[in-house]
C-alpha cells in the first residue's frame, strides 16, 4: 500500500540538519557473556521522552553448547521492552511468565514497585547454537505508576501495526505514530517503532512529539545531506520534521515521547524519582524480600556493592 504521503525537505538542504541536536555513540560493555553497546543514558543525554536505557544485544553468533546465561535480577520503577531482530531469548519472571520472544514480537515487563526475572537461552537452542540481535529498551515510569503491581505482556508479530510501501516497513512496537496505535501500552505519551528500508527511501518523522531519537541497528541513512552511520542515536530537536533518507539497506528504531515528568535516578537495575526509593530497593535485594524466579530460582546476581 502506498502511505506517509512526503511533503519532504529536499536531501541537501543544510537547515534541515540543524535539527540532528545530540549524536550518541553507544558505549560497549558485556552482559551474560556477550557485548551490549548502551545508548542511554549517557553522558550527553539521560532520556529520550521516557526512554532511559537503550541497548543494542549483539549481533552475536553462539556455538553449540554456548548461549546467554542472564541470572535472576530485581527492577523497580520502569518497564522493560524486548525486541528481537534474530535469535530467542527465554524469559522468567517472579509473576510466574514463562515464555521465549522471537524476532518481531514484544515483551513488555514492568517492573513498578518490584520485579525479578531471568533472560537465558533456551536448553534446545543452547545445544544447537543460534544467531542473537536485538534491542532491549527501559522506560521510566511516570511518577503516578512508579509504585504499580507489577506485570508481564506479550504481544505477537500480527498483534502489531504494521505498513509496508515506498520502499519502507513500519512496525509500530508501543504507543502511537503514523496514525496508528500499538497495544502495547505505556501510560506516558511516547512512541516506539521498528523501521526497515531499502536504498533511496525516504521516511518521514513529524515533530508530534518534543522528543525524538533514531538509533541505526545498521546501514547508513542521510540527513539533509550528512550521512549518518549504523550504531548511532541521533536525537533530534524539538518542533522540526524530519526526513530520513536511506543510503543502504537500513534497520532504524524510532523513539521518543514528551519529556519526563522531572528527572530520575538510576542505580543498577533500579529507577525511581526518588534515592530513598532505590536504598529501600537494595536492602530488599539483599535481604532476600523480592519474590523468586519460578523454575530459575537457583541462581541471582548479588547487588554490586556486594560482590
Amino acid at each position: 500500500m502506498s502511505w506517509l504521503t512526503d511533503n519532504d525537505p529536499v536531501p541537501g538542504d543544510a537547515k534541515s540538519c540543524d535539527a540532528v541536536e545530540d549524536v550518541i555513540i553507544p558505549r560497549a560493555r558485556d552482559l551474560g557473556g556477550f557485548e551490549v553497546r548502551r545508548a542511554l543514558p549517557s553522558a550527553r543525554r539521560q532520556m529520550v521522552g521516557p526512554f532511559i536505557f537503550f541497548d543494542q544485544m549483539g549481533p552475536a553468533q553462539f556455538l553449540s553448547g554456548h548461549g546467554i546465561d542472564v541470572r535472576p535480577h530485581p527492577h523497580i520503577g520502569l518497564a522493560t521492552v524486548t525486541y528481537l531482530f534474530d535469535g530467542q531469548i527465554m524469559h522468567r519472571d517472579s509473576l510466574g511468565s514463562a515464555l521465549s520472544i522471537k524476532p518481531g514480537e514484544v515483551n513488555l515487563m514492568t517492573a513498578g514497585k518490584g520485579i525479578v526475572h531471568s533472560e537465558r537461552t533456551a536448553p534446545d537452542l543452547r545445544a544447537s547454537g543460534q544467531n542473537v540481535f536485538g534491542i532491549q529498551s527501559w522506560m521510566a515510569l511516570p511518577k503516578a505508576h512508579e509504585e504499580s503491581e507489577p506485570v508481564f505482556a506479550h504481544f505477537g508479530v500480527s498483534d502489531l501495526p504494521r505498513f509496508d510501501g515506498e520502499g519502507k516497513r513500519v512496525r509500530l512496537i508501543m504507543g502511537s505514530l503514523y496514525g496508528a496505535t500499538s497495544p502495547a501500552s505505556f501510560p506516558y505519551d511516547c512512541f516506539y517503532a521498528e523501521a526497515v528500508l531499502a536504498p533511496g527511501a525516504v521516511l518521514p518523522l513529524d515533530p508530534d512529539y518534543d522528543e525524538r531519537g533514531v538509533y541505526i541497528a545498521s546501514g547508513s541513512i542521510d540527513i539533509a545531506g550528512q550521512t549518518f552511520e549504523s550504531g548511532q542515536l541521533l536525537v533530534f530537536k524539538a518542533g522540526d520534521r524530519i526526513s530520513i533518507l536511506a543510503e543502504t539497506n537500513a534497520r532504524l528504531m524510532l523513539l521518543g515521547g514528551e519529556p519526563m515528568d522531572g528527572p530520575r535516578f538510576i542505580w543498577w537495575n533500579f529507577v525511581s524519582s526518588s534515592k530513598e526509593r532505590i536504598e529501600m530497593a537494595k536492602n530488599e535485594w539483599r535481604q532476600g524480600k523480592f519474590d523468586i524466579v519460578p523454575g530459575d530460582a537457583s541462581e541471582f546476581i548479588p547487588l554490586p556493592d556486594d560482590r
